[in-house]
């Protein structure tokens, strides 16, 4: 199957139309496309299939219990798919059957172990207050978000120790990356690294492709796994007046 990837469109500032790859089979769309929600109607009449993995800006200045259904409800009436600790059994045109694993899977603040994550979280202090999001009625804080982020690990691993016939790959969809080895270049390995990765390698082997986004840089690396890869892509395309979308790729497609 044959998979186009966008994320980090951040359509509310950006001046940007998304195209349709013409040899792709689906859409996947890896969050903070637009924190307003406006620019996901871009999206209504895509010529292929379209899924979802939200990303933290989708919910910037909201209240969480609030937002997820309507970002579901309006994301039913563009027909787009959102993901979110749910899993999506697609068909290729090679009769591939192909299993998503979608979750945005927030920062656990633990990539640097148990040690570093009081440093991590009052780093992660700084873009939480940036976010400016609620969870019933309280700041979705750095505490708030590792709750979340916890519940998002437990459901990924227990779908992905699952082992059954009715598919011939795994494909998790996070927005949150996975490992350090995705943290930007540009700023290095800091405490503030973990509010964009999960320390979740191990995870990682039991996937064949994991896509994802948060960091505005492309990322397209291999993880050894028992007699086989799993690919871990990003193709965020950022704030382009930063020159972070100079290497995004608007027509990339993921065989899988």
């Amino acid at each position: 199957m044959r998979l186009q990837l966008l994320s980090d469109l951040h359509l509310e500032t950006e001046s940007y139309q998304p195209v349709p790859a013409p040899d792709a089979e689906l859409l996947v769309l890896a969050g903070d496309i637009d924190s307003s929600w406006a620019g996901l109607e871009r999206f209504r009449d895509w010529p292929r299939p379209v899924v979802f993995v939200a990303g933290n800006h989708e919910f910037d200045g909201r209240e969480l219990d609030e937002a997820w259904p309507a970002l579901r409800e309006r994301c039913a009436a563009l027909s787009i798919r959102l993901l979110e600790r749910e899993s999506l059994l697609v068909a290729g045109a090679d009769g591939r059957r192909i299993r998503l694993l979608g979750t945005i899977r927030w920062s656990d603040f633990e990539l640097f172990g148990a040690r570093g994550r009081a440093k991590a979280m009052r780093a992660g202090g700084y873009f939480m207050a940036l976010m400016k999001a609620r969870r019933g009625g309280a700041p979705f804080d750095a505490a708030a978000m590792r709750v979340e982020s916890l519940a998002c690990r437990d459901w990924l691993e227990d779908e992905l120790i699952r082992r059954s016939p009715e598919w011939d790959a795994t494909v998790v969809i996070t927005h949150f990356a996975p490992s350090a080895r995705s943290a930007d270049p540009r700023y290095g390995l800091q405490s503030g690294t973990a509010s964009f990765c999960n320390a979740d390698d191990e995870l990682i082997t039991r996937a064949d492709l994991w896509i994802h986004g948060h960091l505005h840089c492309v990322q397209d690396y291999r993880v050894s796994r028992a007699g086989a890869t799993c690919r871990v892509v990003s193709n965020a395309r950022g704030h382009a007046a930063k020159g972070e979308s100079a290497r995004h790729r608007p027509q990339l497609v993921l065989d899988v």
